[in-house]
């Protein structure tokens, strides 16, 4: 619409119009069609993904011209024109003489039927109804050390099953964290979200000790079921809405825990 109005009003507007030719829906559109790509070598089905998308490009084209718009329809560009492909080798040169390419790790949603990396927005998400769990983090030395008492943390999850990826415990810098003393023993956990927690574990409690986030940094604890340690750290996504203010930190479950994990080192 804005390139035919700008044409109208006497501007040159060329508009080249382009195809994203690779990628899932291809390939699950051909193996709909009864295609079984486990039973051919991948050049095979490539061949067969390249027909069907020029097939669907050209279609695509028809329609295009049909409702009326102003393109250079003679001359599109294709993601699987050898001409693109070698831009993009060209591009990425570039990036990895400038030093931009590099290899880390990263937890990523990953579809087992399909067997490749799905992005975030062909995600489906259903609700579902899933135990929570309050666990108990035994301080590690330096814990007893640094706040003149021997005390735990108190983590609250809603994913147990990512309990034995945890290698840290995440504490928000600016929040004011209390120790208690309870029957398990004394129990570190956001002073805004005490209340909430000790009625939902069903303890009675004394606050005997206040301490500031941002001094819970670089403490231990010891993991409750893996002989391990893990590591205290401050991160801005550790919220006072629910929960204990001392949030389970898996790395290699979620970007916040990716992030946070980075930053310290894990």
């Amino acid at each position: 619409v804005i390139c035919r109005y700008k044409n109208m009003e006497g501007f040159y507007t060329p508009y080249i119009p382009g195809w994203d030719t690779h990628g899932l829906p291809i390939e699950n559109a051909i193996q709909k069609q009864g295609v079984d790509r486990k039973s051919m070598s991948t050049a095979k089905f490539r061949e067969k993904c390249y027909a069907y998308a020029l097939k669907q490009v050209e279609r695509q084209m028809q329609q295009c011209i049909r409702v009326g718009t102003f393109a250079d329809y003679k001359h599109p560009y294709l993601t699987l024109h050898k001409e693109f492909e070698a831009r993009q080798i060209d591009v990425f040169a570039k990036m990895a003489v400038d030093g931009l390419i590099y290899k880390g790790l990263k937890p990523v949603y990953w579809s087992p039927t399909t067997e490749t990396a799905l992005a975030e927005a062909e995600i489906e998400y259903k609700d579902v109804v899933s135990s929570s769990i309050y666990v108990k983090m035994e301080g590690s030395a330096d814990v007893t050390e640094r706040l003149g008492l021997e005390s735990s943390f108190v983590i609250w999850t809603t994913t147990p099953w990512t309990l034995p990826a945890n290698l840290g415990i995440s504490v928000n810098a600016d929040f004011t964290y209390g120790i208690y003393k309870t029957d398990k023993g004394n129990l570190i956990l956001a002073e805004k979200l005490a209340e909430k927690a000790f009625s939902d574990m069903g303890l009675s409690y004394e606050l005997i000790k206040e301490v500031q986030g941002k001094d819970l940094e670089n403490l231990h604890y010891k993991h409750p079921f893996i002989d391990r340690e893990g590591l205290v750290m401050l991160g801005d996504h550790v919220t006072d809405e629910a929960g204990t203010g001392c949030v389970h930190t898996a790395p290699g479950h979620g970007v916040d825990d990716y992030n946070v994990g980075q930053k310290y080192g894990l």
